[in-house]
């Protein structure tokens, strides 16, 4: 059976939909600390989340920030992924002892911090906080 215009042209819209959508959501970037500086330079919304790949608190957080990346209110923001295990200097630099701690900054200031936090509510707080007009 062929597929009709119609059905295409619904195929074509959901793919731009979905196109046009994904452009509009929270960044994620692996941390390195010149692409961190250069966003604070900017004044730009920014959330470090401190993870490791072994802990279920960061894989809960993960769920939900997934779950927040398309909320319009954060389409700004940036959100860098540190490695708890790997990257010391930027532990050292942020002042962090744990995993599944959530940082905002909104330009270079530090506008909120959360340590083991996996609803909703806590979580998007944290980006609330990043997201807010200074």
């Amino acid at each position: 059976m062929p597929i009709s215009i119609f059905s295409r042209t619904i195929a074509a819209g959901a793919l731009l939909l979905a196109t046009a959508t994904a452009a509009f959501a929270i960044e994620f970037r692996p941390y390195d600390e010149a692409s961190f500086k250069a966003a604070q330079a900017a004044g730009k919304q920014t959330v470090v989340h401190v993870t490791a790949p072994w802990c279920p608190t960061c894989k809960a957080q993960e769920q939900v920030i997934e779950g927040l990346a398309n909320a319009p209110e954060y389409w700004n923001v940036t959100l860098f992924k540190v490695d708890f295990d790997s990257q010391k200097d930027a532990l050292k630099a942020f002042k962090v002892n744990s995993q599944s701690t959530l940082i905002a900054f909104n330009g270079a200031n530090e506008t909120k911090r959360a340590v083991g936090g996996t609803s909703a509510a806590a979580i998007g707080s944290v980006f609330a906080a990043a997201a807010m007009k200074q």
